[in-house]
């Protein structure tokens, strides 16, 4: 219902919003009549004439009139044409044409409005287009639409380029309409007050609509508030529009914490803006412009609980009364409505209703303020010092985003040098240059390039220096001495002239770039209309009676939470601490899951997850379990034993789950996820699920779609009944759970919640534990999700017609597009959209040139990347472009990004029409052979293999991962492919884990061992007659591979020793006195055994030592530590007859007949070992593999005290750590490993029994065997005898 609700609330506002357009609109669905056909000469000037039939009166579009259209008596970029259309009118669209006849046209133009014919603003396309493109030729018509409309009196036309092989010629067509609208100007003390009817109120809408425009920085807007600290504000502050909500929750804070939405910017400019607020129930537009913020009010915020008054214009209302600094409206309104209410015409009649508060008029004043932009750093005006006294002195304002740049130079009389006053660092700096002696300099203000409007005002008399900044006056420099300042009778303000004009002006740090106004010298005002008209001073790049700067951090541009800067021609986004890069701050420095991660090579820990990648969602922290398959654990608040007593259904009792993510992260990680599962237990004592009379639920929980779910573990939502029910195995048969048994005594319903559209669990409730004896408690598990469907989701292309399409993509303002390939083919286009003239496509130009290729309205661009490798190898290569306001970016796998930049101040909106192609074509030309996966556009993900299913000649799915990430199996490990992706598969390795790069190893005490036995004797234990051979004959070894590390300070050590049951072994030891290694062959039992000795190095000094032993036949080859590498050639015999077991750490070697004392070899070593016989069927594989997870269980409990042996860094560190490493002393990961280590303990406790009984045994075997060493049968059956004592399967003994 929430939802039906919320989506009606926004059809409303939608609604309301286009009503609203149509309104500040006027008739623009019928506005384009010709306004300009019917003006009479007199409407018509120019900034100059070539002749009296060039000028401005003979522009009108195609008309013959005169010479065929205006033409300047220079054609520079100073020349503009000008149209008063009479009266404020509403203008839709302008046309132009060049001179008829000639050639003579202009090919771009600036186009400028003004309500009073002076302050002119420019208008702008997109918020960043100043200019408009003209005409080819003489007589072919231009037409441009201008979205949004101008409201203007004045227009001007300025020539920007023409013809280089004419001049500039115009002839123009403005269509619109007429502009209807009420005015009142409000001084600054004034305001108006309206009270209304409660009854005309609505209780869930609200609109107000106004335009104001002021030369104030300044000054409330409107103002409302209730009894209890409601209130809604519009407050002008510093040039920026702030909407202040209070809900009422709280009293009214300080204006630096109550501002709850900004919008605009240099909205101080003396031109009009539009300002629409509308509210239905708690949702919110604001819009300033052609900028708009949604939001939702929080609290219960509603406009009927303020009082039945608003104010315009300041806080007139007696007793009324505010916390944060305010001043009144200084300035104009216009259309201001409220619901529907013309509170501007109530006011002109006079109606009861309105108050107005002090002075004010129904038609707006036009304070004459002429400001001049300084449009480079090669700007400067030069003006006379026509004052006529000995000093230097000027006052003005100025405005600018740049940190550095030339204010003001002036020249000395009498002495050499000369007075600089510049900005440094945003600082105001007054320095007097004279060569030969120590700059003076008085330093003042700070913040200066903020942008908002300062005043200076600079004094030299005399020996006398001083400088203020808005109204503060500086430290005056002390007395220069004798000397006095006289000026030299010229100004330079922005900047110097070039250096060929004689001029000794300075300017150390560059030109000034900014806005200018209020300029005197010598106390008078300099008429800037005299200087554009060339008969005051001199000046270069300047555009008069217009300030040109443009705030552009507004709208901020820099995503996710980018702190934007500027200059006067460009922004920076600052991405620090953001989790984002780029540009813009647009992509995700963090993969979208864990297995993403694990494709990286990453192994299990901590890991921040974008799960939409560069969408709005923020990044958050999660485990990462890199197994075969990967889990993502996602922990909550929840996860202890909560115990509950003494509730019922009016007393009910409600836990609620937090969870380290927002719903909308979980959301998202869920959806991506192939499978996700949740563990519930709920324990009970009298404490039922569900009420058996009526079927009512007793207790239930809620999901992430807040709906009320009473299926419980391993069941699916439509049965009400636990894991219990469905195996038919709960306690009581007559119900589907073991608690609605109802008994008196402990027991549970445990499962696993697996319906993802459900998950994760929020909410659990139970209320029935009020009877006598009644008891429950619950326990979540974390959230558990497998697999990324996106991460591996494909399609094959057959033919180079084939393609998959889809909606037209969106990235207007910034988009991504990433995605990985694998072919075989040279070329082909990935994917292409297209517009009227925008477009993107991405290709593979040639085996070795990817191209990423687009326009967005400033002509087409390419980027490529060159690889030295070809990227049609049929592996896979990763692509990733950007696209954004400041450049365009392209990467492929881990070559060097290349970058585009943005055209300055050009089309930054990327508007295609067309349906995206993926693999192909619009024309079925060029398309793409093989495989695309896991194609994202702005952080969603395309499902290719959905829309594969349904289109011919492309297939869903792609296999073949192994050639690309084999690489990532390590140490032996083998790549295996799977319908999704791939394992590594470390069978064959002496390394586990997902990538086989965790070793496996143990720590040996004096005195300990691990035996393995290869075969069963089981057969031979029921015929004790009969001889190894008749059983263990075809388990002859002509080879065997083995490799094993080891580190250890004692001697005599047994390394390795396999034994047969016709006594032959292979021994490897370390000898006692040399400490050098000794390996051992035995082959024939009826001969002595070859002896192979390293003796060249100490290999028992506690470092790790790497032995690879590879036989064939007779025939050894032996390497140590990968560098010493011998070959003997054995003489004892070439095959290993019934292989009985291998031995790490301690075997009991008896010395000859005769001698009755055998002596231990002990050993104390870190020992990772893989042992490799083609010959030995599949199940001895599996049962080795058994040995080799006990030996990672005892690495596992036993390796620090291995690692702490000796200051050993032979290993490697990952460069891929995951980020853990400041969260392993959180208290929950610390309670997980004692509860982990208290398992293994309790698990080594009851091995150790068995340990224990196994050496009981084991010693009584000996005793027995001593008695007759030479009866093979007698040993054999002594050993059968141990073995069949233990359980029959285990194969595995430790002493």
């Amino acid at each position: 219902m929430g939802s039906v609700t919320g989506a009606v609330l926004k059809t409303l506002l939608l609604l309301s919003t286009q009503n609203w357009n149509r309104v500040e609109a006027g008739n623009s669905y019928d506005c384009d009549d010709p306004l300009v056909s019917a003006l009479p000469q007199a409407s018509f000037s120019s900034s100059s004439e070539l002749s009296s039939s060039h000028g401005p009166g003979f522009a009108r579009l195609n008309r013959r009139d005169g010479a065929g259209g205006w033409s300047p008596l220079v054609s520079n970029k100073y020349q503009w044409l000008q149209i008063d259309l009479g009266e404020r009118m509403e203008v839709t669209a302008v046309a132009t044409q060049g001179g008829y006849g000639s050639s003579n046209w202009v090919t771009s133009y600036l186009l400028m409005f003004s309500d009073s014919g002076w302050n002119w603003k420019q208008y702008r396309q997109e918020d960043s287009i100043w200019g408009f493109s003209g005409n080819a030729n003489a007589d072919s018509v231009v037409y441009y639409r201008l979205q949004p409309s101008i409201k203007a009196r004045f227009l001007r036309f300025l020539p920007l380029e023409w013809n280089p092989k004419g001049r500039i010629g115009m002839r123009i067509e403005v269509f619109g309409c007429a502009y209807r609208s009420e005015v009142v100007d409000l001084d600054g003390k004034s305001s108006l007050l309206y009270r209304f009817d409660q009854k005309s109120l609505s209780p869930i809408k609200d609109i107000i609509s106004l335009k104001f425009k002021t030369l104030q920085s300044d000054g409330i807007l409107l103002h409302r508030e209730g009894p209890n600290g409601d209130h809604i504000t519009l407050q002008l502050r510093r040039g920026r529009l702030f909407l202040l909500i209070n809900s009422g929750e709280a009293k009214l804070p300080s204006t630096s914490t109550l501002v709850n939405l900004t919008l605009g910017s240099l909205l101080d400019d003396q031109h009009w803006h539009s300002v629409l607020i509308q509210r239905l129930g708690k949702q919110v537009n604001f819009t300033v412009d052609e900028h708009r913020h949604h939001f939702h009010a929080q609290g219960e915020f509603n406009f009927v609980n303020l009082d039945y008054e608003i104010s315009f214009g300041g806080i007139p209302a007696p007793g009324k009364s505010v916390s944060f600094p305010h001043r009144n409206f200084h300035g104009c309104l216009e259309n201001l409505y409220y619901n529907g209410v013309d509170i501007i015409d109530l006011a002109k009649q006079q109606k009861p209703q309105i108050i107005a508060m002090g002075n004010v008029s129904f038609s707006c004043s036009q304070p004459q303020s002429m400001p001049v932009t300084f449009l480079s750093s090669r700007s400067y005006l030069a003006l006379p010092d026509f004052s006529g006294e000995e000093e230097v002195s000027a006052t003005f304002q100025f405005r600018t985003w740049n940190k550095a740049g030339l204010l003001l130079f002036s020249e000395l009389q009498l002495v050499s040098g000369g007075i600089l006053l510049f900005l440094s660092d945003g600082k105001l700096k007054l320095n007097l240059y004279q060569p030969g002696k120590l700059p003076s300099d008085i330093t003042a203000g700070v913040g200066l390039n903020d942008g908002q409007w300062h005043s200076v005002s600079l004094s030299a008399k005399k020996n006398h220096l001083s400088v203020a900044v808005d109204g503060q006056l500086a430290s005056a420099a002390p007395p220069l001495g004798p000397e006095q300042i006289y000026s030299d009778g010229t100004y330079y303000f922005g900047g110097c002239p070039d250096k060929s004009f004689g001029s000794k002006c300075k300017s150390p740090l560059g030109g000034f770039q900014g806005c200018m106004r209020l300029i005197s010298i010598g106390g008078r005002v300099v008429d800037l209309i005299s200087v554009q008209q060339g008969s005051l001073g001199n000046f270069s790049d300047l555009q008069i009676d217009s300030c040109g700067i443009s705030d552009r951090c507004s709208p901020n541009y820099c995503e996710h939470g980018g702190e934007c800067s500027q200059s006067w021609s460009a922004f920076h986004c600052n991405c620090t601490n953001t989790g984002y890069r780029g540009a813009t701050c647009h992509n995700s420095i963090y993969e979208q899951s864990c297995e993403a991660y694990k494709h990286r090579g990453n192994t299990s820990g901590f890991y921040y997850i974008d799960s939409d990648g560069s969408g709005p969602l923020e990044p958050f922290l999660l485990y990462c379990n890199m197994t075969e398959t990967t889990w993502t654990i996602i922990q909550h608040n929840g996860s202890e034993l909560t115990r509950v007593r003494n509730t019922n259904p009016e007393n009910p009792y409600a836990g609620f789950f937090e969870y380290v993510a927002s719903m909308e992260q979980l959301q998202v990680t869920i959806n991506r996820a192939e499978h996700c599962e949740q563990e519930f237990t709920y324990y009970c004592k009298k404490s039922r699920l569900v009420n058996k009379q009526d079927g009512t639920p007793l207790s239930w929980w809620v999901g992430r779609t807040n709906e009320t779910q009473t299926y419980w573990g391993g069941s699916s939502p439509d049965l009400q009944k636990c894991t219990c029910g469905l195996e038919g195995n709960c306690i009581d048969s007559q119900y589907y759970c073991n608690c609605d048994a109802d008994r008196n005594e402990w027991t549970n319903d445990t499962g696993l919640l697996s319906y993802k559209e459900h998950l994760p669990v929020t909410k659990i409730v139970i209320t029935d534990t009020g009877r006598l004896h009644s008891e429950a408690a619950y326990k979540l598990g974390p959230l558990l999700c497998r697999g990324d469907r996106s991460f591996w989701n494909s399609a094959s292309f057959d033919t180079e017609a084939s393609y998959l399409h889809f909606p037209t993509f969106h990235g207007e303002l910034s988009a991504d597009v990433s995605f990985f390939f694998k072919t075989t083919a040279s070329s082909g286009v990935f994917l292409e959209n297209l517009g009227i003239t925008d477009f993107i496509r991405i290709e593979l130009r040639s085996p070795t040139v990817v191209t990423f290729s687009f326009d967005v309205g400033n002509g087409p661009f390419e980027i490529s990347v060159q690889s030295p490798n070809h990227f049609n190898d049929n592996q896979w290569h990763h692509v990733r472009i950007e696209r954004n306001m400041k450049e365009a970016t392209l990467q492929v796998d881990q070559l060097t990004p290349k970058t585009q930049p943005a055209p300055a101040d050009g089309h930054v909106l990327l508007q295609l029409n067309s349906q995206l192609f993926v693999g192909g074509t619009a024309t079925r030309q060029r398309g793409f052979l093989g495989c695309i996966r896991s194609l994202q556009l702005n952080g969603m993900t395309l499902d290719l293999e959905e829309r594969a299913q349904v289109t011919p000649e492309v297939q869903p799915g792609c296999r073949g991962h192994c050639s690309s990430y084999g690489k990532l199996c390590r140490n032996g490990g083998k790549c295996r492919e799977r319908p999704i992706g791939f394992f590594c598969d470390c069978t064959f390795s002496a390394y586990t884990g997902p990538f086989c790069s965790n070793e496996i190893s143990a720590y040996f005490g004096s005195g300990s061992s691990v035996i393995y036995n290869f075969q069963e004797n089981y057969l031979l234990s029921k015929n004790s007659s009969s001889h190894a051979a008749s059983f263990h004959g075809d388990m002859k070894l002509s080879r065997e591979m083995i490799k094993f590390s080891f580190r250890t300070t004692r001697t005599p050590s047994l390394l390795l020793f396999v034994s047969s049951f016709y006594k032959e072994y292979l021994s490897v030891i370390i000898a006692k006195m040399v400490r050098s290694l000794q390996i051992r062959y035995k082959l024939n039992r009826y001969q002595d055994p070859d002896v192979v000795n390293f003796d060249f190095k100490n290999m028992a000094d506690g470092q790790l030592h790497h032995i690879v032993i590879n036989r064939e036949e007779g025939v050894v080859f032996i390497e140590i530590d990968n560098n010493t590498r011998r070959q003997v050639h054995l003489s004892s015999g070439t095959e290993f007859s019934a292989v009985k077991s291998l031995v790490l750490g301690r075997i009991l070697a008896c010395g000859p007949r005769g001698v009755g004392k055998c002596i231990p070899l002990t050993m104390m070593s870190h020992v990772k070992l893989f042992i490799w016989q083609p010959s030995i069927i599949t199940l001895r594989f599996k049962t080795f593999m058994i040995f080799s997870k006990v030996l990672l269980l005892l690495a596992h409990i036993t390796f620090p005290l291995c690692r702490a042996l000796t200051a050993d860094h032979s290993g490697t560190i990952d460069d891929k750590e995951p980020l853990a490493n400041a969260i392993k002393s959180d208290s929950a990961v610390i309670g997980g490993l004692i509860a982990v280590v208290i398992f293994i303990l309790l698990c080594i406790t009851a091995i150790a029994v068995r340990i224990y009984q196994q050496k009981r045994l084991y010693k009584r075997s000996e005793a027995k065997r001593s008695e007759n060493v030479e009866s093979a049968e007698a040993v054999l059956k002594s050993e059968l005898n141990i073995q069949n004592a233990v359980n029959e399967n285990q194969k595995e003994y430790f002493f």
